[in-house]
């Protein structure tokens, strides 16, 4: 399971690569968003799925909704909209499993060994010399690096706020209620700093489909499941593994170039999130 999340959600990065050049980031998402809110809505009706007790755990999901989805994704689609080269991008948000070990310390009460900490440290050199060819200082925008980096607490803070809240959820109705306000947020967006103009052309409508049913149906769920079985730190680990996957996936489709320093990278991520994950001491487990 965490293979095939880490591979599903790494193609994200070639979606948005794919769709960007015909609409605007936070209008893509828009209709990215409004189509996962109808479609899991439907879903949960048809298929009798329970929905939340309460107003305090519909509370919950639409906060780990825009945490992770409205603002991690529109923060990086906005960066990588403006310029921000994706090696800066993937460096800042690269830092996601450091800062979630900080904070799952105090928030969830996870206790971080040596080890782990090594494997942290370890992966994060791994994607530094991954996207290191990739780093375009001379297109580096202030506001693009602000985007990334408010992405970065969006998904830290996010990844948590579901482990502590909401890992309990039904994975129909929570996530259809997670979505809702994801559509208000970029809806004003748009409407504010977009055109919202969509040029629907085979490659856009490929590139949508294919967020919406192999991204946030396929690898959101399997990031529920892994955050409701596994600890904090663990999950946020195999976020060290998206760019060198991303990497490799340049490299057959588009011909990026893949050197060794690259591959080098890949070894030493692969290693500290093995050293993060492996390391077997049992972590408090959270509920609603």
């Amino acid at each position: 399971m965490p293979a095939l999340f880490v591979l599903l959600w790494s193609t994200g990065f070639i979606g948005a690569k794919l769709g960007l050049p015909y609409a605007e980031p936070f209008t893509f998402l828009l209709v990215r968003f409004t189509t996962l809110a109808v479609i899991l809505v439907l879903a949960s009706l048809i298929l009798r799925a329970p929905w939340p007790k309460n107003r305090a755990e519909v509370f919950h999901l639409m906060v780990s909704g825009l945490l992770v989805h409205g603002v991690y994704l529109g923060a990086v689609f906005y960066s990588i909209s403006i310029g921000l080269s994706t090696g800066i991008t993937a460096l800042i948000v690269g830092m996601q499993p450091l800062l979630t070990a900080l904070v799952a310390r105090s928030y969830l009460g996870e206790q971080i060994s040596p080890k782990q900490w090594t494997g942290l440290i370890l992966g994060f050199c791994g994607i530094v010399l991954v996207v290191t060819r990739k780093i375009a200082f001379n297109s580096l925008e202030g506001v693009g690096v602000v985007s990334a980096a408010i992405a970065l607490v969006g998904i830290t803070l996010g990844v948590l706020y579901q482990k502590r809240h909401c890992s309990g959820m039904d994975l129909r109705s929570g996530s259809a209620i997670q979505f809702i306000p994801c559509v208000g947020l970029m809806a004003i967006l748009a409407s504010q700093f977009e055109s919202m103009e969509i040029t629907w052309t085979g490659q856009f409508f490929f590139a949508l489909v294919w967020l919406v049913m192999v991204l946030s149906l396929g690898a959101i769920t399997l990031l529920y499941i892994l955050i409701h079985r596994g600890a904090a730190t663990q999950v946020a680990s195999l976020f060290y593994l998206f760019p060198p996957v991303v990497a490799v996936l340049g490299y057959f489709l588009f011909g990026e170039e893949l050197g060794w320093v690259a591959i080098i990278g890949m070894s030493v991520a692969v290693l500290g999130v093995a050293l993060v994950t492996n390391d077997g001491e049992k972590q408090p487990q959270y509920s609603r």
